[in-house]
């Protein structure tokens, strides 16, 4: 298609540090645009030090978080490391904030609220920006080795989407693929940018979307389900908007048999079916699935909803296992490929 985006990956193999940069290599081989990592302090290594490693051994795929945040990280020390990592890349970093989630609940604390974020978003790219910044120290606080990194926010509920529009360089849209909740995502963040005395057209954008890795139609159907409930269970408005149903027990009620969320459950085909209540259309509305063509296709359809598309990020679910084959159907030339082998070979050429 014309102007297709750039096609990042937060998928890798997180065994060792040396196996996280090889596949990184390997990626970049491949035609891959963006490697990022997922940062969990409690289930990842520390991704400044292994992106550095990471830079010193590619020489075109760009690097960074997806995400970063500033309850864990102060907006100064992101942008810090953030520089650092351009410096070391050549300029191919990549800053991407958000509210926490999952690696903050995990440690007992409150993820961020908007306007945190917001402010912490401000503070970043005026730092990268080599501005000089009043923190009510005793003198303003400046980035002595700055760099143009941007900074992107990702996001899913409206009020999120619409600060990302006023302050952040781009926007990841956590926000399903429907066509009415794309719509109203990407109106969100050109309303924020317009009221900030922005041009709508200078904020970068990118989709992020659950891709259901199988080929049987009843592990499809159970995982987009779970995928579905667990984009409900942090933005109900995303049901509101196109006017989904959601006609089973409270979310808060079926999370008791769901740890840590129903993104991340250990078995997605199970909780899944904790939600079978959901329609066909509800889980359709949330994941990519199907043949290469399905998907190519689904990615245009959403890519036509929004205008136009920077960068898209296909987070393979369940999550691989580093190095095995993907569990589906493949071309005998593709015997013994990995999902992002796979996705390269046959869904990004079709875009």
């Amino acid at each position: 298609m014309e102007n297709a985006p750039a096609f990042g990956l937060n998928r890798w193999d997180w065994t060792s540090t040396e196996a996280f940069v090889t596949d990184i290599e390997l990626g970049e081989e491949l035609g891959w645009d963006y490697a990022l990592i997922p940062w969990n302090p409690l289930s990842r290594r520390d991704p400044w030090m292994e992106l550095a490693v990471a830079a010193g051994r590619t020489s075109r795929i760009k690097l960074g978080l997806l995400l970063d945040n500033p309850v864990l990280h102060h907006p100064a020390v992101s942008a810090s490391s953030i520089a650092t990592l351009d410096e070391i890349s050549g300029g191919r970093a990549l800053l991407t904030l958000g509210v926490g989630d999952t690696a903050v609940r995990w440690l007992g604390l409150r993820p961020a609220r908007v306007a945190e974020l917001e402010e912490a978003t401000v503070l970043a790219r005026r730092l990268l920006a080599e501005e000089a910044v009043d923190v009510g120290a005793v003198r303003p606080a400046a980035l002595l080795h700055a760099r143009p990194v941007p900074v992107w926010i990702a996001a899913g509920g409206p009020k999120t989407v619409e600060m990302a529009g006023r302050v952040a360089d781009g926007v990841f849209l956590r926000v399903g693929r429907h066509p009415e909740n794309l719509r109203t995502a990407i109106a969100r963040v050109h309303a924020g940018a317009r009221e900030a005395g922005r041009d709508p057209d200078e904020i970068g954008i990118g989709l992020i979307f659950h891709t259901v890795m199988s080929d049987d139609p009843g592990e499809i159907r159970a995982t987009a389900r779970s995928m579905a409930a667990g984009y409900y269970e942090y933005s109900p408005a995303l049901f509101e908007i196109p006017g989904l149903p959601w006609d089973g027990p409270s979310v808060g009620e079926l999370k008791q048999q769901v740890y840590p969320d129903f993104h991340h459950a250990p078995d997605l085909v199970e909780s899944g079916n904790l939600v079978s209540f959901l329609s066909e259309e509800t889980a359709d509305s949330f994941a990519l699935f199907g043949s290469a063509d399905d998907i190519a296709g689904q990615l245009r359809a959403a890519i036509e909803a929004v205008g136009r598309v920077d960068i898209v990020v296909p987070h393979p679910v369940p999550m691989p296992v580093p190095g095995a084959p993907i569990a589906r159907s493949v071309p005998p030339a593709l015997a013994g490929a990995d999902y992002k082998a796979w996705f390269a070979s046959e869904v990004m050429p079709r875009l």
